[in-house]
């Protein structure tokens, strides 16, 4: 029985028959239900969110750099529908699942989406399925959550149903990249869930590449983004060496850039934003607990990329000290919110904790970001009182100070500048402007 579940889904895969199903139609799930669509394969999106579904079903987009057109073209054409109805999993094929994994306010993982998206699979998984987690996590999650839950269904792991860890590798607002030339790994519970794995995600990505098991995939998005919260942390703490000693890091790093060899360039900024490289690295230590091991250079990057924006909290406190004034009272405007530029993501951004802490402090804050019109109240902030205000001269004149949190590239500096009494760059956006140069600060 085993070898004809398998061939027969994997006659499907190949064919176009199989139905995909896609859990959590966000960042991640939405640019694969139109990947799939896109090669002619017939998507059922599920989502929690009604107001998402109602959207999405009427060809209409809520993420700025997914066109609206590409999801009405997949929708009048049958091959696209949304609906918050999870007993229709059973319609799917291959089931994928791509649901936030944050962090308690311990910095814990926050299992509650996958544990609640694994009972929903249950209630209806049947033999011929195959199950993908896309969700960063830590190493055994796909074994010890899904493959122990799915374990009561009475249907073997290989033979019946086929399940599989790939990670997800999205990057919102890269030119680059898209969803189709980004490497994707796969690692399989058995050969066999590999194999039909492997067969799924060929169909529409350029590159797959195999690991030996799901915990393995799962250590591989983790070490991703443990690599870039370690550089990161380390160019943030020469950041704050360098202002001491009067260096201009960004100098530093462009120079060093030069090296054809040995050496990747990390940018410092304001702190850490998104929603993976402020949180995955967590998910490793709170399972390195379990082994007896400290991770210490996790840790470490922790600390310094949450004090960052601390940092620039006093950077500001010291410019507007030496205009005679203080924190409090002081009308700052924060140019950005978005956690990284040119989109409209505002997860774990630092912009967000700047805000707190400078409001903490009695300043005046409002906002511009024209990728952001108005925040929402968020897990860890709430803003949303707050509407972005328009960017014009008589904006610029009525504030102390701007405060740059994300550089979007749509913003002429040298005229930010001119028109602003004071400055301060956290992201090296006013490099190698040197009219009104006085009046900006590093930070």
């Amino acid at each position: 029985m085993g070898s004809t579940t398998k061939d027969t889904l994997l006659k499907k895969i190949h064919s176009r028959e199989a139905r995909i199903g896609i859990i959590g139609l966000g960042y991640v799930g939405l640019p694969l239900v139109l990947r799939f669509g896109d090669e002619g394969f017939r998507v059922l999106g599920f989502d929690v969110d009604p107001g998402k579904v109602t959207k999405l079903n009427k060809g209409e987009s809520y993420i700025r750099h997914i066109a609206a057109d590409r999801i009405d073209h997949h929708v009048k054409g049958k091959r696209f529908e949304a609906t918050t109805d999870f007993a229709r999993l059973t319609e799917a094929d291959c089931i994928i699942i791509c649901v936030p994994t944050p962090l308690t306010a311990k910095k814990d993982p926050d299992m509650q989406y996958i544990e609640s998206t694994a009972e929903s699979i249950v209630k209806t998984l049947r033999v011929g399925q195959l199950v993908s987690l896309e969700s960063t996590t830590y190493p055994g999650t796909t074994d010890e959550v899904l493959l122990e839950k799915f374990r009561s269904r009475g249907l073997e792991v290989g033979r019946n149903y086929f399940l599989v860890f790939s990670p997800e590798r999205e990057d919102p607002g890269n030119p680059k990249f898209s969803t189709r030339t980004i490497p994707k790994v796969v690692g399989g519970t058995t050969p066999a869930c590999l194999e039909v794995g492997e067969a799924l995600y060929g169909q529409v990505i350029d590159k797959i590449v195999t690991v030996s098991s799901t915990r393995a995939a799962e250590l591989v998005k983790l070490l991703e983004n443990i690599y870039r919260s370690v550089n990161i942390a380390l160019v943030n703490e020469l950041k704050l060496l360098a202002h001491r000693m009067d260096i201009d890091i960004w100098e530093v790093i462009q120079a060093a850039s030069t090296k054809p060899f040995g050496f990747t360039a990390f940018q410092p900024g304001p702190g850490l934003g998104g929603h993976c490289i402020p949180i995955d690295p967590f998910y490793l230590s709170w399972k390195a607990k379990e082994y007896d091991f400290s991770t210490r250079f996790i840790h470490l990057a922790g600390e310094i990329n949450s004090a960052m924006p601390h940092y620039i909290v006093e950077r500001v406190g010291a410019a507007l000290n030496d205009q005679s004034k203080s924190i409090r009272g002081s009308k700052i405007l924060i140019l950005g919110v978005a956690y990284k530029k040119d989109v409209d993501d505002v997860r774990e951004s630092p912009a967000l904790e700047i805000m707190e802490l400078l409001q903490e402090r009695g300043a005046s804050l409002c906002y511009s970001d024209p990728f952001i019109p108005r925040l929402h109240r968020m897990r860890a902030h709430d803003f949303s009182h707050m509407t972005s205000m328009p960017l014009n001269a008589e904006t610029l004149r009525g504030q102390d100070l701007v405060l740059i949190a994300t550089d979007h590239t749509n913003v002429d500096y040298s005229w930010l500048i001119e028109n602003s009494s004071l400055v301060v760059d956290t992201r090296n956006a006013t490099k190698g402007l040197q009219k009104n140069s006085k009046k900006v600060v590093r930070a």
